[in-house]
């Protein structure tokens, strides 16, 4: 598939070249960024381990493994530890999203809006 951009491929402008190279290069960091995101997991344990969720980047829950020896709980205990695993989880892909993207707004974003200076 092309892209817009393609038609100013070799136009013989130095700073057009320039400009899709690095044009090129965030479109190349933005896939990468957003294939990372997609496996993004969060972890998160309750009940000394016996409870063990797994959320998506947005929250949802993804997989939850309860040990045998978690359904001696009672159903209200073992309710508030699949909610506090959960919760866990939630906050810990929270995280790995905010180290995935931190780095990348600051790179790509802020460092794409400072200018060169004048060399007057």
């Amino acid at each position: 598939m092309t892209s817009p951009a393609d038609a100013l491929r070799g136009s013989g402008d130095p700073e057009i070249e320039r400009l899709l190279a690095q044009f090129n290069a965030d479109v190349a960091q933005v896939e990468q960024l957003r294939d990372r995101i997609t496996e993004v997991r969060g972890r998160g344990e309750a009940a000394d381990g016996r409870v063990v969720a797994e959320t998506a980047p947005t929250g949802a829950l993804v997989s939850l493994t309860i040990d045998p020896r978690a359904m001696r709980l009672g159903s209200d205990e073992l309710a508030a530890a699949i909610l506090e695993a959960a919760e866990a989880a939630a906050r810990n892909a929270e995280e790995e999203m905010t180290d995935l993207v931190d780095p990348f707004i600051a790179d790509t974003v802020l460092g794409s809006t400072r200018r060169p200076r004048d060399s007057r």
